[in-house]
């Protein structure tokens, strides 16, 4: 419900008087909610918004207008908008049977129009948008996770004002890994030794022992007299990581891998945020079958009296 005042002023002979403040309130017959499917992003995701819109009046409401400003958010003297519409995506529902699709604009936010409000009942808005480079990422400098709060309004003949609902996603704190392998040299023979690299990315927050990070393998054809180090320090057998020479089977031990997170960065002049991955190498190095024998060592002849024998 809405409250309205206001105050009457008489003037007359230089004299001027005022009434008192008369209220009203305004029975809204106008309802929305607004939802969003998921409560976090990444850069790149896509949020499906479900929007609510009931109507408790006996009269129906026509050629409503509808917009949704996107997430705009103010920086310095520019205003960005985190999210893309995803043309097409718009479906409305009046009374659960679906709609003729709205004529949808969305420079930079998103309006649709001629949305109608059949007479006690509610209409369902349904569409997607797209995460983009404005979209704030990480944490602020508080510590507070960065969010999109997008805000819908319904406008037009018949409301006294506008409908209006938000929905808040979170940025997505939490871990985000990914892994790169790459062997040395490409071409080999057998029993030969060869090094492979694992180069982890993490474009999260950073990793914790009890997220325990495990990364395994299984090397075909199985590899011999193995060497294995993360940044370059040597991890033991048994602790550091297992692994069976007959199946080929490797696994680092459980929370052994920690992941550094990444850093977000927000270009003040462009406003586009970028994302710098913090990263770990690990690299294992073995024989390609059996180990290869050693010659053996030359044991020169005995010399007695300054002679060789």
């Amino acid at each position: 419900m809405a409250v309205f005042c206001n105050q009457a002023t008489i003037s007359y002979g230089g004299v001027v008087r005022q009434s008192n403040i008369a209220c009203g309130e305004i029975v809204e017959t106008v309802r929305m909610t607004k939802t969003a499917l998921i409560g976090t992003y990444d850069m790149g995701s896509v949020l499906t918004y479900i929007v609510n819109v009931t109507n408790e009046g006996d009269a129906p409401l026509s050629n409503l207008t509808f917009t949704d400003d996107l997430g705009q958010y103010d920086m310095g003297q520019a205003s960005y908008t985190p999210l893309t519409y995803v043309d097409g995506s718009m479906k409305v529902f009046a009374d659960g049977a679906e709609m003729p699709a709205p004529a949808v604009t969305a420079d930079p936010g998103l309006t649709a129009e001629g949305i109608d409000l059949p007479p006690n009942g509610a209409v369902t808005l349904i569409y997607a948008a797209r995460v983009n480079e404005y979209a704030p990422l990480g944490e602020d400098e508080e510590g507070a996770v960065n969010s999109i709060v997008n805000t819908a309004s319904l406008t037009g003949a018949g409301l006294a004002q506008a409908v209006t609902a938000s929905a808040t996603v979170l940025a997505d704190v939490g871990p985000d890994l990914t892994v790169a392998k790459s062997v040395c040299p490409g071409t080999v023979t057998e029993n030969s030794r060869v090094t492979y690299t694992f180069v982890i990315a993490n474009t999260g927050r950073e990793t914790q022992a009890e997220d325990g990070v495990v990364l395994s393998d299984t090397f075909n054809p199985v590899l011999t007299d193995l060497s294995v180090t993360l940044n370059g320090q040597v991890l033991a057998e048994g602790t550091g990581y297992t692994y069976d020479e007959a199946t080929g089977v490797f696994a680092t031990a459980d929370g052994v891998i920690t992941v550094p997170g990444a850093v977000y960065t927000q270009d003040e002049a462009t406003g586009v945020w970028t994302t710098e991955p913090g990263t770990v190498t690990l690299t294992i190095s073995g024989y390609l079958g059996a180990v290869p024998d050693q010659p053996e060592e030359e044991i020169p002849p005995i010399e007695r009296n300054g002679q060789r024998k």
